[in-house]
């Protein structure tokens, strides 16, 4: 008699994850998830002092997490800390940031700042795990965290949008490079999620009006709005699933 399927599991154990930007907002709520789910997590960030506080926080939930000093922003600084770590099975890229502004205004600083954080860092972070990946003959879920302005175009956010959509194409990229090897690349993509980072914009009334009349589920996103897809990314229950964006969004790319 034929027996029913099975569930894929959505657990994590025994599986190396690196979470960067983990010390708050999105990057924290992936390393909880992730770590909720049964993985050994690596919590990454740049200052030594949040890294240090986040590990006690999850001390506190009984979670025993792993430091990593890291600037995205620096290549050199990617390889040297990566150059004495094991593969990891899993990567969240969340570090990030943003200097939103119209775009007749835009300054090359700014520009460059964003870039390096949001694109170069996160490029080569991803090329780096998988380099040990492919070293060790492993397979692996390497995650970005993008938006939903990596879709769409937003007001006062061209270069926001501009890394996003880079993210989006270079996930696209790695995914058909490395899916022989067993190594799946996609990206997470949220709305407006109360986060440290989206308190300027939110506190702005025409800005939060201009936000509540496009997310159609008619509520911010909240950090746990994440957690659920980034355990599913990074769990054998994707297995198909390389390539390709989650759009986390309350439907304001749905029009």
């Amino acid at each position: 008699m034929t027996k029913l399927p099975k569930t894929p599991s959505m657990r994590l154990d025994g599986k190396r994850a690196l979470i960067t930007g983990a010390t708050s907002g999105i990057g924290l709520g992936c390393a909880a998830a992730l770590a909720q789910a049964g993985a050994s997590v690596t919590i990454a960030a740049r200052r030594l002092e949040g890294l240090v506080d986040t590990q006690k926080l999850f001390a506190e939930d009984g979670f025993d997490v792993n430091t990593l000093q890291l600037d995205v922003a620096d290549v050199e600084g990617i390889e040297k800390a990566l150059s004495s770590e094991d593969a990891f099975d899993i990567l969240i890229n969340s570090a990030g940031t943003a200097r939103h502004g119209p775009a007749l205004e835009t300054q090359s600083d700014d520009f460059d700042a964003v870039m390096d954080a949001n694109v170069k860092g996160a490029y080569f972070l991803t090329r780096e795990v998988a380099k040990k990946l492919v070293d060790a003959n492993k397979s692996g879920s390497l995650i970005n965290i993008s938006s939903q302005m990596g879709h769409v175009g937003g007001i006062d956010r061209g270069v926001y949008c501009a890394t996003k959509h880079a993210v989006e194409g270079f996930t696209k990229s790695m995914a058909i490079e490395w899916g022989a090897h067993g190594i799946r690349v996609n990206t997470i993509c949220p709305t407006f999620i109360r986060t440290p980072l989206a308190e300027q914009t939110l506190k702005d009334p025409a800005r939060r009006k201009w936000i509540e009349e496009k997310i159609k589920l008619n509520r911010l996103g909240e950090i746990e709005d994440i957690m659920g897809a980034a355990v599913f990314l990074a769990s054998d229950a994707s297995a198909l699933i390389t390539g390709t964006s989650i759009l986390i969004d309350g439907g304001w790319t749905a029009d």
